[in-house]
């Protein structure tokens, strides 16, 4: 039986597979491929957070963290500069802290 997949996994997945007694197929994946991927998997891993059950969310956001840091490197950039940008974000446009819910806005002409 043939179990579709179709997603980017870490790097000792297909030995894990292949200890079970399965047989994964994969490939490498080209820079632009490999990009693309990383962010279909940051917004899939940020969607299944909010329906992952507590006890097991703070795993949910270390994949989320994971993936960040792959997708980070991937695109030539460090850790660090994406901190630093977070920051000035931050800093600009404020966190999240108030817990501020948006509900519309009135346009005035």
């Amino acid at each position: 039986m043939r179990l579709a997949y179709n997603k980017l996994v870490r790097d000792r997945i297909p030995e894990i597979i292949r200890s079970q007694g399965h047989q994964p197929v994969t490939c490498v994946l080209d820079n632009e491929q490999y990009r693309a991927a990383f962010a279909r998997e940051a917004a899939q891993r940020g969607s299944g957070g909010k329906s992952a059950p507590a006890d097991d969310l703070l795993a949910e956001l270390a994949d989320v963290l994971e993936v960040l840091q792959a997708l980070v490197a991937a695109q030539g950039r460090s850790w660090e500069e994406l901190l630093s940008v977070a920051a000035g974000k931050r800093a600009v446009r404020g966190a999240f802290a108030d817990r501020i819910f948006l509900e519309y806005v009135e346009q005035v002409d």
